[in-house]
């Protein structure tokens, strides 16, 4: 989820949420991402060999961007929530 969408459900909980409600939900907010922490799948090689070899055979078939176009594209989005972040917050 990006930060503009994230900040403004934190504005909107600020809003509607009293003390006791926000200690209540930071709790089990809390909780919840300490017991997901340690989740991580590990990879077996025989997945990463596969893993490879997909990509190998995208970038075969030309089924790949250079890391410009991929930061343009990110600084386009970015700019984008920004702008909708902006405008939420000016209504």
């Amino acid at each position: 989820m990006s930060e503009a969408t994230l900040q403004g459900l934190l504005d909107y909980l600020y809003s509607t949420l009293t003390p006791d409600n926000m200690r209540w939900m930071a709790m089990h907010l809390m909780a919840h991402a300490d017991a997901d922490e340690g989740k991580v799948k590990p990879y077996t090689i025989e997945e990463l060999h596969q893993m490879v070899a997909a990509g190998e055979q995208q970038f075969a078939e030309g089924k790949w961007q250079d890391s410009e176009d991929m930061f343009r594209e990110l600084e386009e989005e970015f700019a984008a929530e920004e702008l909708h972040h902006t405008e939420a917050v000016a209504f």
